[in-house]
């Protein structure tokens, strides 16, 4: 049997996904990546999880390397994360993180200390020649951040719970008695943890405050600065009731960088925060390859959110993506990721989304980096190469 290392997160779908291997024949060993620690921050659960790990291989019986790859994930993951903030986008780090992090640097850990084979706690499946496919628990899939591999990096890899539900996975754990059975699932970007999004962002950029408008241009309150705030977002705008507009719920439908403005909506039906199409950049495909020139296909503009159709036209590394009907959620800097039925075919970054006809005449002021229409500024956009070049002192 294959000497398969493990990557042990503390939690309890790697510490299953090592006991379903270690029930299989496999020589089984734990590898725990310390990727980020802060030792003044109590939101930082790096320490806690480690511990869960030396538990879990202590129960299996099998050894626990551990390695930090701290100084890759600030510079191929979280320096670009800061960039894509301050260009007034919406980025994704948990896709670099597998890609740069994980199946980078980290597989390639794996094999120095020996691995033939290596595994991970991921809900996703692997079919024949590294196909990727989404998992059996379509609530738990998690092929849509794992978009931006390769056919070959997959093809050497296993993720043993990809075929089960997560109760099966938590009863499993019971059964073996590891100790983090009942262990909650870590939600949220792993350097943010549970604070909230804005007190973590203010650590790192300054932010500039600025206005709040309605498409209209009435000022009717004020942010924090751009980077703290996403396209549809709903909460935390500090927007109370007003005399002079309804009562729906509003919702962030773009960022002015030019005049610092964040311009806000009413409703989730607005026409301002659907789209009709969208144009994507660094078009990624697990097989290298893209199916056809234009070719129809489901996809993902955010991972919570359901398949939608689409036809996409492929034009050398960029993505013209068309919808029949309107789709909300496409987020500059965002992943749109497609899908052949359980296939996850590949992805790419979302850049400008195409607004509905009579969508906000935000469309018409001033061009910005992140506003979700056609006629905001075209954006040079690279994800970071395998061996990146950028500048990350100032967050070391």
């Amino acid at each position: 049997m294959a000497r398969v290392i493990v990557a042990l997160s503390g939690g309890v779908d790697s510490a299953v996904s090592a006991a379903l291997l270690q029930d299989a024949g496999h020589r089984v060993e734990g590898l725990f990546m310390s990727n980020w620690s802060e030792d003044d921050d109590a939101y930082c659960t790096s320490a806690a999880d480690f511990q869960d790990a030396r538990r879990v291989c202590d129960e299996l019986g099998i050894p626990l390397h551990k390695a930090s790859f701290e100084a890759d994930y600030r510079s191929r993951v979280f320096a670009h994360f800061l960039a894509e903030l301050e260009a007034g986008r919406t980025p994704n780090p948990d896709v670099l993180c597998n890609r740069e992090v994980k199946f980078g640097v980290g597989l390639a850990y794996a094999r120095r200390l020996g691995a033939e084979r290596f595994a991970t706690g991921h809900y996703a499946r692997i079919g024949a020649g590294g196909r990727l496919l989404r998992a059996v628990d379509l609530a738990k899939d998690q092929s849509y951040f794992l978009h931006a591999l390769d056919a070959r990096q997959l093809a050497g890899c296993e993720f043993p719970v990809g075929g089960l539900c997560k109760p099966e996975v938590r009863a499993i754990a019971r059964e073996r008695g590891l100790p983090v059975a009942d262990k909650r699932d870590s939600t949220g970007i792993c350097f943010i943890g549970e604070r909230p999004f804005g007190d973590f962002v203010g650590r790192w950029l300054p932010g500039r405050a600025g206005p709040i408008e309605t498409e209209d241009g009435i000022v009717i309150g004020r942010h924090h600065g751009l980077e703290r705030y996403t396209i549809g977002q709903r909460s935390g705008l500090g927007i109370g009731g007003r005399s002079d507009a309804s009562g729906a719920p509003w919702f962030v439908a773009a960022k002015v960088l030019t005049r610092n403005a964040l311009v806000v909506v009413q409703g989730a039906g607005h026409p301002a925060l659907h789209c009709s199409g969208l144009r994507a950049a660094d078009a990624h495909w697990i097989s290298g390859r893209a199916p056809a020139v234009q070719f129809h296909c489901a996809a993902k503009v955010r991972y919570r959110q359901p398949d939608v159709e689409c036809r996409v036209t492929v034009d050398g590394g960029s993505l013209d993506i068309r919808f029949p009907a309107p789709v909300a959620g496409a987020a500059p800097g965002q992943y749109v990721v497609l899908y052949d039925g359980e296939e996850c075919l590949g992805g790419a970054v979302i850049m400008t989304a195409r607004p509905l006809e009579d969508s906000c005449r935000t469309a018409s002021r001033p061009a910005a980096s992140s506003m979700p229409v056609d006629a905001a500024t075209t954006i040079t956009h690279s994800m970071p190469s395998a061996s990146p070049t950028s500048d990350a002192s100032r967050i070391r």
